[in-house]
């Protein structure tokens, strides 16, 4: 059987918790980052442990039904592990220290891409689908649960596209869509980002990104932290997280459902 996380793992954090001002300088230039080691070995097996078994209880509530990965999300709402991982202050002050403001959780996903897929998430930005408004700056941290080389899912990047703003939402289905929309983004170097489990990519929602096929015999399992600057307001258009919420337009995404996980 196949040995899904190192001995011993790298990390990229020191004593207190802070990740290197270079890898900061790299995320703001970029809009991504690798951050090594930001989960231990018992850690990465506890958390996988309960992602497989919640996997295998709520598959079929993905909300992505044309097959390419399964995604579950507010997993913290509903199970006692995962929500100690999705409001993990160390995480969060990481993505703080990254992103220079304060912020809140928007929504967990768990993201699975089955073994031999055999698809791509195609390249997309994240925050154009968000009902957002105000708000500063938006990033997510995509924990590896597994070791995730190319050939099992790992992400690509698009550097720099964290400044390009305004885009309509692309369709991740498509491989051409992004660059339809704008076609300058075609010819932009793209940087591959394998992790081993208990790493984690940030990126900013702006950050162009694709997920390579999963053509292993092992499931891709990732947990995401997706982070809003905590003074981000509902910007009224229709998203599965706010819906049931019944939000006027202009009310802030604050409170117990997006809580601040650094406090």
């Amino acid at each position: 059987m196949e040995n899904t996380a190192s001995l011993a793992i790298e990390s990229d954090l020191d004593s207190s918790g802070r990740i290197p001002g270079e890898l900061v300088d790299y995320y703001r230039q970029n809009g991504f980052v690798r951050v090594r080691g930001v989960l231990q070995p018992e850690e990465v097996e506890h958390f996988r442990g309960a992602a497989a078994a919640y996997l295998e209880q709520h598959r079929a509530e993905s909300l992505e039904k044309a097959g390419v990965f399964s995604q579950l999300v507010n997993v913290w709402q509903r199970d006692e592990t995962i929500r100690d991982l999705t409001l993990q202050p160390g995480l969060a002050a990481v993505a703080e220290q990254l992103a220079g403001i304060p912020l809140r959780i928007w929504h967990d996903q768990m993201l699975v891409k089955e073994p031999h897929n055999n698809a791509a998430t195609e390249f997309h930005q994240d925050r154009p689908y968000w009902p957002h408004a105000n708000d500063r700056q938006s990033l997510s941290a995509w924990i590896a649960l597994v070791d995730v080389p190319p050939e099992r899912g790992c992400m690509t990047f698009l550097p720099g596209t964290q400044n390009r703003t305004g885009l309509r939402p692309q369709d991740l289905h498509s491989e051409d869509d992004l660059f339809e929309v704008d076609p300058s983004l075609r010819w932009l170097p793209r940087v591959t980002v394998p992790l081993r489990a208990g790493d984690c990519t940030f990126h900013n929602s702006y950050t162009g990104h694709m997920a390579l096929p999963n053509t292993t015999d092992l499931a891709r399992l990732a947990h995401v932290n997706i982070y809003i600057d905590a003074n981000t307001t509902y910007s009224g258009h229709p998203h599965v997280i706010t819906d049931p919420l019944h939000l006027p337009p202009g009310a802030p995404l604050n409170g117990p459902t997006f809580p601040r996980p650094a406090q």
